[in-house]
Parts: C-alpha cells; sequence; structure tokens
C-alpha cells in the first residue's frame, strides 16, 4: 500500500495571535513532501504478503500450510502476448485463472467420514475467477482456495483435456448459426450464443451426508441444454469452445 501524503494545502492555515500581532513562530508546517504517515512495514525479501482491499501486510513467514478442505494454488502467469504477438498493456491482459497445486489441506469430516483432498500436489488446476485469497509467497503469487471452487485438473495444455471435479461438467459448445433462417450472414457479435452442447467429462459427483459420492445423472456423449449465462467458458487449441458448469445447471438432455 502507499504511503498516505497530507499536503500543506489539505491541513488549511492556523494563526496564533499574541497581543493582537500573528506569531510566525507559533505553527511550523514542513514542506508537503515530509508529511507522511507511513502504515506499512518494509517488505522482506523473502515472505508472505496478504493482499486485501485496502491493506498490505508482510510479516516474515515463508512457509504456508492449508488447513481443511483448501488448497495453495501458484498462480501461472498472465498472458503479455496475443496469439498473434502483440504486447498487451498490464490492463488488457487477462487475469489467470489457472496455475500448479503447491499444497493441500488435511481434508475434512462429512458426517462420521473424513474426506481427503482429491487433488494432489502437482497437479495443474483451473478455478473460479473469482475464488480464494490471493497471497505472496516467497516472491511468487499464489492463491488459497476450498478444494470446491477448483473447477478441474488440466491432464495437458488442452481445454479439452480437462477432468472436470465434484458436480461439474466438461461440455463442447455448439457451433452458432452464421446465418440467419433468411440467409443473411452474422458477425461475431451478432451471433447468438448457444445453450445446447455434448458432454465432454463428468466429474466424480457431489459428496452425500454420510461423505460418500453421488453419481451424476448425465454421461459423456450426451447432449445437453444449459442456462445460458452459467459456468465458465474456454477456448481449446484448435479454437473450439467449451464450457465447464455444474450438473444443477443442466435443464434437459437433448435427443
Amino acid at each position: 500500500m502507499a504511503p498516505v501524503q497530507f499536503s500543506a494545502a489539505g491541513v488549511g492555515a492556523v494563526a496564533f495571535a499574541t497581543k493582537g500581532m500573528a506569531s510566525r513562530d507559533a505553527l511550523r508546517l514542513p514542506p508537503p513532501a515530509a508529511v507522511r504517515v507511513l502504515r506499512q512495514a518494509p517488505r522482506p525479501s523473502r515472505g508472505l504478503v496478504v493482499r486485501a482491499a485496502a491493506a498490505s501486510v508482510a510479516p516474515k513467514y515463508t512457509t504456508l500450510k492449508p488447513l481443511a478442505d483448501r488448497v495453495l494454488v501458484k498462480i501461472k502467469s498472465a498472458e503479455q502476448k496475443t496469439t498473434g504477438g502483440i504486447l498487451l498493456p498490464s490492463a488488457a491482459q487477462s487475469k489467470p485463472q489457472g496455475g500448479e497445486v503447491v499444497a493441500i489441506g488435511e481434508g475434512r469430516t462429512v458426517g462420521d467420514n473424513k474426506v481427503e483432498v482429491s487433488i494432489q500436489v502437482g497437479s495443474q488446476v483451473v478455478y473460479s475467477k473469482y475464488a480464494g485469497t490471493e497471497v505472496e509467497l516467497n516472491d511468487s503469487n499464489h492463491l488459497i482456495l476450498k478444494e470446491d471452487d477448483i473447477i478441474g485438473i488440466l491432464e495437458t495444455d488442452d481445454a479439452k483435456d480437462m477432468k472436470p471435479l465434484s458436480d461439474r461438467v466438461l461440455i463442447k459448445v455448439a457451433e452458432a448459426e452464421d446465418k440467419t433462417p433468411g440467409g443473411l450472414l452474422l458477425t461475431e457479435t451478432t451471433k447468438e450464443k448457444p445453450s445446447i452442447g455434448t458432454v465432454v467429462a463428468v466429474g466424480p459427483g457431489p459428496l452425500d451426508e454420510e461423505g460418500k459420492r453421488i453419481p451424476l445423472s448425465v454421461s459423456a456423449g450426451s447432449t445437453v441444454l444449459y442456462s445460458k449465462y452459467a459456468g465458465s467458458e474456454f477456448k481449446g487449441s484448435d479454437g473450439t469452445s467449451y464450457i465447464v458448469l455444474r450438473v444443477s445447471d443442466l435443464m434437459a438432455v437433448l435427443s
């Protein structure tokens, strides 16, 4: 967090009078650059920095052990160039949604059963866009979040090979119509967003009250209708569109 500065103009004019004469020595204001309120301790070369909305705390810690069903993910660096090689400014760089799992919690208790975290250290994962708490550990950006906030595990660099977790499904999105029924060619911005696709992979299912997995009601190969604005969208290496969403966002199976 940047230091808070107060200028002489912001402080205002103050005058003291003695026997009808203003005393110049009653109050001496230092130059604006000298008035500072420092609320941040010097940052250590290595350690933990927790980033909040308006605070930055830097205690001298070098390790972090997640608790319960939480995992610690080392965030993948944001893309600095487009696929065509154009250098992106910081404001235009897309926020990464993936990284490597570097630590996991001991799991949680559901009913009478202990349920361990199903993700292994070293796994490449994709997580919900606004999930977790970002921390800086040993000069690298990390995210600590619950296991349920992780969308899937990446077996390869291609989205089509993603392994969805919990009650989520991976769907290959049907291609949008290029023309209207009257034959008018549609641009990318005017194409209607499809809400139909083919299930590519399904997760192991949610946990019941005893900590056992409940199989999902859909299977790979099913054509489904889903909520129009649900889920997280991804692009495959060949440009194919995919979406990962919870099974509760599916509205029907088509045949």
